[in-house]
Parts: C-alpha cells; structure tokens; sequence
C-alpha cells in the first residue's frame, strides 16, 4: 500500500512538473531557472541557489519579477505536489511574485484552487502565475486590485470567495517596503503606505475572510526576521511585520474557539521584487543575503513548503506560532 502511495505522488509530481514547463516555454526567466535535484537527494544548503553577490539594479515600485537579473525562483520546475491541499480553495495576496508566487504555484500543485491579488501593474507577473495554477489542473482566479482600503479589501475577498465558491486557505502577503537611512527621511506618505499595505489590508481581509471559513481553515500571514530584529534602515517596514506578529499570535487565540489556525512564516533576506523596488539601499544590493550563516539569501521557492505544511491538516495541532526560514540568522 505504501509503495502504491509512493507511486502516485511520483505520477502527480512528474504530470505537474511536466504541466509546469509546457506553460513557460518561450520564458526566457523561467528557462534560466536551475532544476533542483530528487528531493530524496541530499544537497548542501550552502550551495543549493546562487551565493555570487547580485548585481546592482533598481525597478520602478512594485517591480516584475520577469525583469529581474537573475530571475527569482518560485518553484516552477522544482515543485512537485502529492495532493496535500486537494479540494482546497486559497486566497493569496501579493500572488504574482515572490514568496506569494511560490505558494500559489505550490497550492496548485498540491490541489487546491488559486485566487491571486496583486497590484493592477503586476499584470504581467500575475498572468504567468494563473497560466501555472491552471498548467496543475486546478482554477485560477486573478484579482487585480490595490489593497490600502477597505472597500478593497472587502471586495478581493468578496469576489475570492464568489468565484473559488467558498473559501479555505488565506495567505496575506503583500507588503510593502522602502529602505531608509534615517527616520527624517521616512516621509508621512511612506509611512501610511507601508502601514496601509502590510497591517491595515491583513487586518481588513482576514476579518472579510473570517465569516466564510469554517472549522479547519487556516490564515497564514507573512512576516519577517525584522518582526523580532529589525534592521535599522526598514524602521516603518519593520513596525509593520512587528505587528504582523502580535496580529497573528492574538487572532490565533481569538478563532481557537472557532477551529481556525492563524500562523506566521517569518522570512529572512529572499530573493524577491521587494529587493529591487527600493527595498535595498542604493549601492548595497552586493550585500543581500552575504551575511546569513548560509552566506547566502533565500529563493522563494524555499519557502512553498513551510505555506503548505501550516495549512494542511498535518499541521493541526499549530497555530499562534510563526516559522522562519532565514538562512541562520534572526529568529524565530
């Protein structure tokens, strides 16, 4: 029985990864991706994505992933599913590049249907992640919309839950960020941004989202290694995954009663639009990731299995807690 189980988790797999690679065919960013190895094969962590310093660039806010040099991985070739999320029905924000991207590639693959926000210029980025949720057999629904109100936020889950018919996973992931020096420099406009988008909107959809959950869903909100060390040039962004934090671990005990999980995945330096749309300070982008312990930064595609674990029922006994994937350095 075992070894027939085995079996199909391979066939479900390879279809997938088979599925994947049809879709971005012609995709010049998709095509540099590096195929990873069986995930029965060991492979040093150190050396498993690029350690080579990035090479200065910038993009203008909100940034494509397509364009980035290189392009990130989320998991497009890499990612293979055994129906853990089968029948489940997910909303991610933020889900057309980086960690939002990894997850939905990753849901799709393990059976779930996809609902993705982004910002309306991310188009581009967004279109390739529905063409991925619909290469893994499941629906895809875009959302185009900027979440910094809460007629917005209102109206994303509204249409989530409208098309997907119900609603079972909640990922909040878009965020925004600008690096700083120094707090003088850290206008207001910047500082409502960032709060907007990154505490306001999580807030806003999981309190829409909250009515149409039953027993047995979850919330996953993304934080970061700056929620317990905040860096000292993202001192609004870093307020913002702070209270990420507390939002996640008071909300858990609040749906408790309610048979909803609520986590957190709290990432270190990845690789993501984020980077190059101002999230780095100029002339630094070199640094980004050398100083974890691994001596590298992340890829997102690291990070799709930590967003699939906490929200199958593998992981029912967890909730009010947050895991890192930081490359050694910060917590939790």
């Amino acid at each position: 029985m075992s070894d027939q189980g085995s079996t199909r988790r391979t066939v479900i797999g390879t279809t997938a990864a088979g599925f994947a690679t049809l879709a971005l065919s012609g995709n010049k960013s998709a095509a540099q991706q590096p195929v990873m190895p069986p995930s029965s094969a060991l492979s040093d962590p150190r050396n498993k994505y690029r350690k080579e310093p990035f090479s200065e660039q910038k993009q203008p806010w909100p940034a494509l992933a397509r364009k980035m040099d290189p392009p990130p991985d989320h998991g497009e070739q890499s990612y293979k599913g055994s129906g853990r999320l089968a029948g489940r029905k997910a909303l991610i924000t933020g889900g057309d590049s980086g960690i939002g991207r990894a997850a939905a590639i990753a849901y799709a693959r393990e059976g779930a249907d996809v609902a993705i926000n982004y910002f309306p210029t991310e188009e581009p980025d967004a279109k390739e992640v529905v063409e991925l949720i619909k290469a893994a057999g499941r629906k895809a629904v875009a959302l185009p919309a900027d979440i910094r109100t809460l007629e917005a936020c209102e109206k994303v889950v509204a249409d989530a839950v409208a098309a997907l018919e119900g609603l079972d996973i909640l990922v909040n992931n878009a965020a925004y960020q600008q690096s700083k020096k120094d707090i003088s420099e850290i206008t207001d406009q910047q500082l409502v941004r960032t709060f907007e988008t990154n505490i306001f909107a999580p807030f806003r959809i999981s309190k829409a989202a909250i009515p149409h959950l039953k027993p047995g869903s979850v919330i996953i909100n993304t934080g970061s290694v700056n929620s317990y060390d905040p860096e000292i040039e993202l001192l609004d962004y870093a307020s913002t995954k702070g209270s990420i934090l507390i939002f996640t671990k008071g909300l858990a005990k609040q749906l408790a009663g309610k048979g909803i999980r609520v986590n957190m995945v709290a990432p270190g330096p990845i690789w993501t639009p984020l980077q190059v749309a101002g999230g780095q300070l100029p002339g630094e982008m070199a640094k980004f990731g050398q100083s974890t312990p691994l001596g590298r930064a992340g890829q997102p595609a690291e990070l799709a299995p930590l967003y699939v674990m906490l929200a199958s029922e593998e992981a029912s006994f967890t909730t009010g807690t947050a895991v890192g994937a930081n490359g050694g350095k910060g917590s939790p």
